[in-house]
């Protein structure tokens, strides 16, 4: 199995392949997503890899708090996402004046 982690502060000119490149030691990689601005496209300075279970805590220790390109990474378990429910949308009222 594999486990998706999170790789924060990462410098806004990281490619895909220079962070396959700096967790080649951890291979097989499944996914490697770099999160970009939707509306600029810029990148946002974050992004997830993917990696089999038995190198997910050796990639967090080994890694984690390391310079990747002037900057100290922050590598931890992803968290799944949740998308709010219909049921619990906030409700927004008007007063009428």
């Amino acid at each position: 199995m594999s486990q998706k982690l999170y790789i924060g502060n990462l410098p806004y000119r990281t490619t895909e392949t220079d962070v396959r490149r700096f967790f080649s030691k951890f291979e097989p990689i499944h996914s490697v997503v770099l999160i970009s601005d939707r509306e600029t496209g810029r990148s946002r300075g974050f992004g997830f890899i993917e990696l089999e279970d038995e190198h997910v805590d050796a990639a967090i220790s080994e890694l984690g708090d390391t310079m990747f390109g002037g900057r100290n990474l922050r590598i931890s378990k992803a968290r799944d996402r949740v998308e709010p429910s219909r049921n619990t949308a906030m409700r927004v009222q008007y007063n009428r004046v």
